[in-house]
């Protein structure tokens, strides 16, 4: 593959699988890790509670720059107009470096109110937050250098940065989890941050020759890139809404530590999809983006990949469904986690699993959207997401329990992705070559 062609999915995906396996090997075992050392109870229903609601806050600025239309205009301009490409990236750097030091500022300041007010620990809490709100603006800087290196085909950037980040959050959790709790969890997060934005800058200056300084112009492209961004990322907020909407509901099913097991079974189920989006998923979106004014092609590589993926997660699921209960307790029934907990947890997998096929679906459906830069769709997208799911959880929660809310996640994900489908041009839904 070249820098400025087209890249080959397969081919591209293969040669990153080592190194995100690698990464995401780190990232699926760090829950088993953090059950084994903390369990369940209410310290880790405060701490993902709060990762929920940051979740939510980073959608803003992460979903901007990975996979993002900010990846098909930076593609653009460095095939027309490779000598204004640095001055590009610098201006989108310094714009996501304000808005995430408001963001930050913005966000801490009301979980630090709401919880320091509410938490049974507020001390806890409030440090939490504070930390929580740092890796904010960390996570955002790293997600521009992610998007800004694929958009120049260097995918192998992210898998490398932010595997040297994870092995050094591993390292601190390790080694302060006994004596700092769940506080551990963000200042270790933030630390690998650091570390991963370190590599990308270093790749980014030596490996491509560009120096990016950040800046707040706002030429053709930038306007473009933030005009395409807040579309997307307004409706990925909305969506982002749900994971913190399902930890509140799990409260109603009165199971003490029921937000971290419905946490964890959605950790297992994500599991398949994880790879894909690693390996996958970047590629794909650079591809199109280079085929978006060949319908033909366009359509024939979004349905290709569609057919794929889905009957690859098919089938993982199946396995995983198979397997969930020795693989529950392979898992996480170690040190303070509790085996009923795990039996639970087992229990409620297979409705998470539902959704992993059509979770897969919407991904690449929503790149597809993304390449042909057509973001004005996904605000309304957002919203039939965050409401169907809210209206699902509150049905489904009375009579299956936790279980419940996995259920309706899964449910969600099949219509959306169906949606999606609906809604592409019907040039791309039924060309042929």
């Amino acid at each position: 593959m070249t820098e400025q062609g087209s890249p080959n999915i397969a081919r591209t995906a293969l040669r990153l699988l080592p190194l995100q396996a690698a990464l995401r090997a780190g990232e699926a075992f760090l829950p088993i890790a953090l059950a084994a050392w903390f369990g369940r109870g209410a310290a880790t229903d405060l701490y993902y509670l709060l990762a929920a609601y940051y979740v939510f806050a980073a959608a803003l600025l992460t979903g901007a720059f990975q996979d993002s239309g900010a990846v098909a205009v930076l593609i653009d301009v460095g095939t027309r107009k490779p000598g204004e490409l640095p001055e590009v990236a610098g201006a989108l750097l310094g714009h996501t470096l304000a808005i995430a030091v408001g963001l930050g500022l913005t966000m801490g300041v009301l979980a630090g109110v709401v919880f320091g007010l509410t938490s049974f620990s507020p001390e806890l809490a409030l440090q939490l937050v504070a930390l929580m709100s740092l890796g904010l603006i960390a996570t955002a800087v790293r997600a521009f250098y992610v998007g800004f290196l694929n958009s120049r085909g260097t995918f192998r950037a992210h898998p490398i940065a932010s595997g040297l980040g994870m092995v050094v959050t591993w390292g601190l959790l390790a080694w302060g989890q006994r004596d700092l709790g769940v506080r551990m969890i963000p200042a270790a997060t933030l630390a690998g941050e650091l570390v991963a934005i370190a590599v990308l800058r270093g790749l980014a200056h030596r490996g491509l020759g560009l120096r990016i300084v950040p800046s707040l112009k706002r030429s053709e492209p930038v306007r473009r890139i933030l005009s395409l961004v807040r579309l997307e990322t307004t409706g990925t907020i909305i969506t982002r809404i749900n994971p913190m909407v399902d930890q509140l509901m799990s409260g109603l099913a009165g199971v003490v530590g029921g937000g971290t097991l419905v946490r964890y079974a959605g950790d297992v189920a994500a599991l398949p999809t994880s790879i894909l989006q690693a390996t996958v998923f970047p590629v794909l979106l650079s591809r199109l983006a280079h085929e978006a004014q060949r319908p033909t092609h366009f359509g024939e590589t979004t349905r290709r990949t569609l057919y794929g993926v889905t009957s690859l997660l098919v089938v993982a699921a199946l396995l995983v469904a198979a397997l969930r209960r020795p693989l529950c307790v392979l898992l996480f029934a170690h040190g303070a986690m509790d085996h009923a907990g795990v039996d639970r947890m087992a229990d409620m997998l297979p409705w998470a699993l539902v959704g992993v096929p059509p979770f897969g679906a919407l991904l690449v459906l929503a790149r597809a959207h993304v390449a042909l830069q057509n973001s004005r769709i996904m605000p309304t997208m957002g919203v039939l997401n965050a409401t169907l799911n809210l209206g699902l959880n509150a049905i489904f929660v009375r009579f299956l329990g936790l279980s419940g809310l996995l259920l309706s996640t899964s449910v969600t994900y099949a219509v959306v992705a169906a949606v999606f489908w609906v809604r592409l041009p019907p040039s791309v839904r039924l060309a042929q070559r």
